[in-house]
């Protein structure tokens, strides 16, 4: 989880309007350099699976690794399974970062797990031995992710393949929860799961709009149980987000925690057009967006950009966020 300072908040879009005008000064030598980064990252990307993949037609289970390309050299990484005779065997996404060439990394609980690439393979591992059972956790029937799986040309066998579109699970204070999306037609189910609660583990399973992007865990209230938020955005062009928490009460069971929709404050909404990012900081969550001036398009908000910093509370059906201070700065020269 990436602990971050308004300091460092506002360090980093600076950062980013350096990191523009540097790119209108680059060279042709440069350019170059970039293209050649691009053409290794897409050699990399592409659909990779386990050797039991070509005999699928005659029942054997298989594990697929699903590689795409991600903002900053990064790479998407999502292992699905055999989902139409059994229930998934692998199910597993990161976002990994880049390395070198041919190996990317991503931390999990404060474990490496490393991503390497050669002759058209795909070896996943951990980078310290004593942590390789961190592999299995993703697996069931005492599987692991651990291993090479080769790559294919082509799409994956969609009428086997697990149809899972997002999953994570996130561990604090000895409570797990477990996050995934599916399509059910042409709407998105979410499924939460908690584990380990005293009382009441039971599933959580809501219709959403659009998908999830990024879910964390952290005691917001430091009572000694944490909560999890999951972040969404809408389908279309605005990528409107929004956020669905639960807080655990006591570590014997979960409630939903209320989010107030940004359009409910006039003031703080002034310019909103979607494009929402979230994150915890510390013990706060953040909600920062671009600011549209009247004549702005989609594409070309020129307001600057508003974080709002909110805090959870108990209210009297539930827990909830209030805005605890909000914060705009200029990203435009």
């Amino acid at each position: 989880m990436i602990k971050l300072t308004n300091s460092a908040l506002l360090g980093m879009a600076f950062l980013a309007i350096v990191s523009c005008k540097k790119e209108a000064k680059k060279t042709d030598t440069q350019e170059t350099t970039k293209q050649e980064t691009v053409a290794t990252i897409t050699d990399v990307t592409g659909n990779y699976v386990s050797s039991e993949y070509e005999k699928r037609n005659e029942g054997y289970d298989w594990v697929s690794v699903a590689v795409k390309p991600a903002a900053n050299d990064n790479i998407k990484i999502a292992v699905r399974s055999r989902a139409d005779k059994k229930k998934p065997t692998c199910t597993f996404d990161a976002l990994a970062e880049k390395t070198n060439d041919s190996t990317y990394t991503t931390d999990i609980n404060g474990k490496t797990v490393v991503f390497s690439f050669k002759n058209k393979q795909i070896s996943i591992a951990t980078a310290n031995k004593e942590d390789n059972s961190l592999l299995n956790f993703y697996c069931s029937g005492g599987g692991s992710l651990a291993g090479s799986y080769h790559k294919i040309e082509g799409n994956l066998d969609q009428t086997q393949i697990d149809k899972t579109i997002f999953r994570k699970n996130v561990t604090l204070q000895g409570i797990s929860f477990s996050i995934a999306t599916q399509k059910n037609g042409m709407e998105t189910e979410l499924t939460v799961i908690p584990y380990g609660l005293e009382i009441d583990n039971s599933a959580v399973t809501q219709t959403i709009d659009g998908n999830v992007v990024d879910a964390e865990i952290e005691d917001l209230n430091s009572d000694g149980s944490p909560e999890v938020l999951i972040y969404t955005k809408s389908d279309g062009s605005g990528s409107y987000g929004n956020v669905i928490g639960f807080s655990v009460n006591n570590k014997k069971s979960m409630s939903q925690i209320y989010f107030p929709p940004i359009t409910d404050n006039k003031e703080l909404s002034k310019g909103y057009m979607g494009h929402d990012e979230f994150t915890i900081i510390e013990t706060t969550l953040a909600q920062r967006f671009p600011i549209y001036k009247e004549s702005d398009s989609n594409a070309n908000p020129t307001g600057g950009t508003r974080q709002i910093t909110y805090k959870l509370v108990d209210g009297e059906a539930s827990r909830k966020f209030v805005v605890k201070n909000s914060t705009e700065f200029n990203t435009n020269n």
